[in-house]
């Protein structure tokens, strides 16, 4: 079903070019310094190909809810999707929006120096310039009246997440929503995804933050239930 992501309008830069590209359910949303749809396409298509094409030789990987072991030989995406399913506790295709995002990302600094990817609320950011994010939380009071600022690391910058109240994508849990920072999208985005199914009201947030930390390789995590908020790491929050 299509959702009209209104909150891409709240995007705002005066540097970048803003172009969507949409192939299936991959719908992204790219900043870059010129328009570059062509070759954006081409790599959408590339990495649903690796992602596709393994689904049809191992179709656990697409239903799996638990970690899987991938043991045959496998495109990076496969692997790296694997791995962040292992480290959060839940199945590969819990990271596919954030592994596109980064994968796409990645191929684009070839051709533009910044870059910010967003796939259904996952994010691939490499900037020069210090980037505000908001987060959309639904209905939730809070939503899109904090931000965080994400300074210039100097190198790409993950923020992914997820909502049991809202979107299309399979969760368990109540949160509003659950945004985990790291330097990987496939990791946040199965971090994301695991926390926010332990989250079954406002009661939650300390054991979801708690969880999270227990994860690893990630710097920052936000929870949000109804007007409730729990906020963990070295994170820069501005109101918006």
């Amino acid at each position: 079903m299509y959702q009209n992501r209104t909150y891409r309008n709240l995007v705002k830069t005066d540097r970048l070019v803003r172009f969507v590209v949409s192939i299936d359910e991959t719908d992204l949303s790219i900043h870059a310094s010129s328009q570059l749809e062509d070759i954006a396409k081409a790599s959408i298509l590339r990495y649903r190909g690796y992602i596709e094409k393994f689904i049809k030789q191992y179709p656990d990987f697409l239903n799996a809810l638990h970690p899987l072991q991938i043991t045959e030989p496998s495109p990076a995406i496969i692997r790296d999707m694997a791995k962040a399913g292992a480290k959060a506790g839940v199945g590969p295709m819990a990271s596919v929006a954030g592994a596109i995002a980064e994968n796409v990302g990645a191929d684009l600094l070839s051709y533009s120096e910044e870059i910010i990817v967003e796939n259904g609320g996952d994010i691939f950011i490499k900037t020069n310039n210090p980037v505000t994010i908001g987060i959309f939380a639904g209905d939730s009071p809070l939503s899109m009246r904090i931000g965080i600022r994400i300074k210039n690391t100097g190198k790409p910058v993950a923020v992914c997440t997820s909502s049991g109240t809202i979107g299309h994508s399979l969760s368990f849990g109540k949160a509003d929503a659950v945004s985990v920072f790291a330097d990987s999208c496939s990791l946040a985005d199965a971090a994301a995804t695991s926390i926010a199914n332990r989250i079954g009201s406002s009661n939650d947030i300390g054991n979801g933050i708690e969880f999270g930390k227990t994860i690893g390789n990630i710097s920052g995590l936000i929870i949000i239930v109804k007007e409730n908020i729990g906020i963990w790491g070295d994170l820069e929050v501005v109101p918006l």
